[in-house]
């Protein structure tokens, strides 16, 4: 195996994870594998580098280059790419310091357990009103102003629905219930569950939809089997096929550089959008945590919970109308 390359290592143990895991498991850490390579490549190492030099280093390029990620992105894409150097180290691949590897692990791991899931909301609104306004500025041609619309669809049933990607990306017309506004999915674990749409959300959607009418009734097929979102690119064609969660991950990442600038580019992913529904949901709730567990489908809810903190503004406010607010003078004959 000594001239077994890092690349052509990764894809041995991803087809591993791929025989024996889930579709969701494998494809995770197919992202983890390509994260750890550009963090790679942004330090001169290329893929083709021999395994044989599987460093610990390279797992601390990895995660600095995760900084401003989502704790629990951070915490999936270090537990593959863990897996990966103890499936190198058994394979004897390449001479690994495992306990070198899991120290730094759990020194991340401690830094992490203080730190809440990042809830940009200003951010997530900024780039649904990127999105909005992009899809009322025509001109575009044909597939480009499909894919805006869609675009605007799923950000906004992400951010109004709570949707895991996965989720959003395997709705058929035939799961959604425009009358009740509301959807049956099959989520995590397999757990089949109803997921409620917002009057804007449907909104869109249906503007979507509507623009898409004659290629779905061009397809041969029941309208209720057709994905809700499409692929809208030349290879698809006039065809309409799934769109991918790798490509709606791809579809988050252009409209927040698009809203945010480029410093922003890996900051907010679709699971992001599952971070700020949970908040707006406790917000616009009263804290409600019982409420927002059922809405999110948490299956416990200390991972709700976790949601429940006051940003810095509302400390401060709370904290000068408490000891800054005028107290008023008490009567003597009170």
């Amino acid at each position: 195996m000594g001239d077994l390359t890092l690349q052509d290592a990764l894809q041995k143990f991803l087809d591993e994870i791929a025989a024996s895991r889930s579709p969701n498991t494998h494809r995770a850490y197919a992202q983890a594998a390509d994260r750890f390579l550009d963090a790679l490549k942004e330090h001169g190492v290329p893929s083709s580098v021999p395994v044989s030099q599987l460093s610990v280093e390279w797992m601390s390029w990895l995660i600095q280059s995760l900084h401003g990620f989502a704790v629990a992105t951070e915490r999936l894409y270090i537990t593959a790419m863990t897996a990966f150097y103890e499936h190198a180290a058994a394979e004897n691949w390449a001479p690994v310091n495992l306990p070198a590897l899991r120290r730094l692990c759990r020194r991340r791991a401690r830094r992490e357990a203080s730190r809440l899931p990042p809830f940009p909301r200003a951010e997530i609104e900024k780039i649904l009103e990127t999105v909005a306004q992009a899809a009322t500025t025509p001109p575009y041609d044909e597939r480009e102003y499909l894919r805006v619309l869609r675009d605007r669809a799923l950000l906004y049933v992400l951010a109004d629905t709570g949707l895991r990607v996965s989720e959003a990306c395997g709705l058929t017309r035939g799961h959604l219930d425009w009358t009740e506004a509301r959807a049956r999915v099959l989520g995590k674990g397999n757990r089949e569950a109803i997921v409620r749409f917002s009057e804007r959300s449907l909104r869109y959607l249906r503007a979507y939809l509507d623009a898409r009418a004659e290629l779905d009734g061009q397809q041969g097929r029941p309208l209720s089997g057709l994905p809700i979102f499409a692929r809208h690119d030349k290879k698809a064609g006039k065809r309409i096929l799934p769109l991918s969660p790798r490509s709606a991950e791809k579809i988050v990442e252009k409209w927040t550089v698009a809203a945010l600038g480029d410093r922003a580019r890996g900051a907010i992913t679709p699971h992001t959008f599952r971070h700020y529904f949970v908040t707006v949901v406790l917000r616009g709730s009263g804290g409600n945590v019982r409420l927002a567990q059922e809405l999110a489908r948490h299956r416990s809810i200390t991972t709700t919970q976790r949601y429940t903190h006051l940003s810095d503004d509302e400390l401060d406010r709370g904290y000068h109308y408490i000891f800054n607010t005028p107290v008023r003078e008490t009567e003597e004959n009170d």
